[in-house]
């Protein structure tokens, strides 16, 4: 378990620092070649906490703490985890143009949320292919909040940018504004919500998956998401940079020392157990959210409407089907990673595997890919290529480990 555990890290140490949904991906450059690393607000209080910090998307984050990602990832799905997200970019639209404009970029039907709702998205490409995911929140008419991926900060800005020029040339009325005065922490987890509750007035049972409040938290105005990236119940919670540590600090003290700050490579664990798409790995500019298996972040009145980025393409596939598909499976022998070729019964190469590890809940390996549209069915027999030897696995439905979100009776 020891050697397991080694090989992992020495795995995650080695490609921090690329492009991520929550998560991880493909390597750095070379440091020679790359600015300073920045510093969330948090990173003292990391590295006073015994924190293992690594080059992440051009920041220095915590990997794992004084636990192994193993043990780190069970307490999560036990007890809760704390991260430091601060990493990725929050950032706000508003005007009565908002929702408009940012329908033209992504596929979720922005304008039927409800009032304090928040949704999965992704903006697409002229071809259809993933910009990047990112979870939108319409706070009200005319004031949208989103967060998207520290690794595609700079080209999604960029992106969003440039059509705000173009869009607000035509007289229309939005503003953007970015949250670097904003730091965001994750909370996850079955103590989550009563950790949580000591810091706030308001009655979180009533708080469901997927709600946006604005709310004092520990005295400070916070943005709080009733959402995460682990499969369990939590919150994300975007705190005035001021007062990050604090806020901290407070919430592992109500745990009584039951929620643990957490690194990204329990959050990585996490995020597979549950799924979800990494971005960089599961999702990119080549593939479709059709492909990716999240189709249902397309409203039915985009469905019906379009107006976004490829969505010619898009809507095509909707109506007549994609070549491939995202699978999960389970494989024996060592743990499938990104690029392993997946095999069918005849031994005929039919995908590849994005994402792949060993699960600590489980205690099996597990993994997602893509394969050929016909052998995605769940329970298909696969084999698994891991350094020239195939292992034998099966198609898996996924997630892996159940939700827990806390839903609406």
């Amino acid at each position: 378990m020891r050697k397991l555990v080694a090989e992992k890290l020495g795995r995650l140490v080695s490609n921090a620092g690329g492009q991520i949904r929550r998560g991880f991906a493909s390597a750095a450059p070379l440091a020679s070649e790359s600015p300073p690393l920045k510093k969330t607000v948090l990173y003292d209080f990391h590295v006073e906490n015994g924190a293992k910090m690594v080059p992440f998307a051009g920041w220095s984050m915590p990997l794992l703490y004084k636990d192994t990602i193993l043990n780190s990832t069970l307490n999560c799905r036990q007890n809760g985890s704390l991260f430091d997200v601060s990493h990725m970019c929050g950032l706000t639209l508003k005007g009565k143009d908002a929702i408009p404009f940012l329908e033209t970029l992504v596929v979720g039907d922005i304008a039927g949320l409800s009032d304090g709702s928040c949704t999965l998205s992704a903006f697409t490409n002229e071809k259809g292919g993933t910009i990047d995911d990112t979870v939108i929140t319409k706070v009200k008419d005319g004031h949208v909040y989103l967060v998207v991926n520290a690794g595609c900060r700079d080209k999604d800005l960029a992106h969003i940018g440039k059509h705000l020029e173009a869009y607000k040339s035509k007289g229309k009325d939005v503003s953007s504004h970015v949250h670097d005065e904003r730091s965001l922490l994750a909370l996850q987890g079955p103590l989550a919500a009563s950790t949580l509750q000591h810091l706030v007035k308001e009655d979180l049972s009533k708080v469901y998956f997927g709600n946006f409040r604005i709310l004092s938290v520990n005295g400070a105005e916070c943005f709080i998401t009733r959402t995460g990236y682990t499969g369990e119940d939590g919150f994300e919670i975007s705190v005035p940079s001021e007062h990050g540590v604090e806020l901290a600090k407070a919430l592992l003290e109500k745990s009584e020392g039951k929620i643990l700050l957490t690194g990204l490579g329990a959050r990585d664990s996490l995020r597979l157990e549950a799924g979800l798409c990494l971005y960089g790995h599961d999702m990119d500019d080549n593939t479709s959210v059709v492909e990716a298996g999240v189709a249902w972040t397309i409203g039915k009145r985009r469905r019906a409407e379009g107006g976004f980025l490829g969505a010619d393409v898009i809507l095509k596939q909707l109506k007549e089907g994609v070549s491939r598909k995202r699978v999960g499976m389970i494989s024996e022998g060592a743990p499938a990673r990104a690029h392993c070729p997946i095999y069918n019964a005849s031994d005929e190469v039919i995908g590849e595997v994005t994402s792949g590890g060993f699960s600590p809940c489980l205690k099996k390996n597990i993994a997602m890919g893509y394969v050929s549209t016909g052998n995605h069915k769940e329970g298909t027999p696969i084999s698994v290529a891991v350094r020239d030897k195939k292992n034998a696995g099966v198609i898996t439905k996924m997630p892996f480990v159940p939700a827990k979100y806390h839903k609406k009776p």
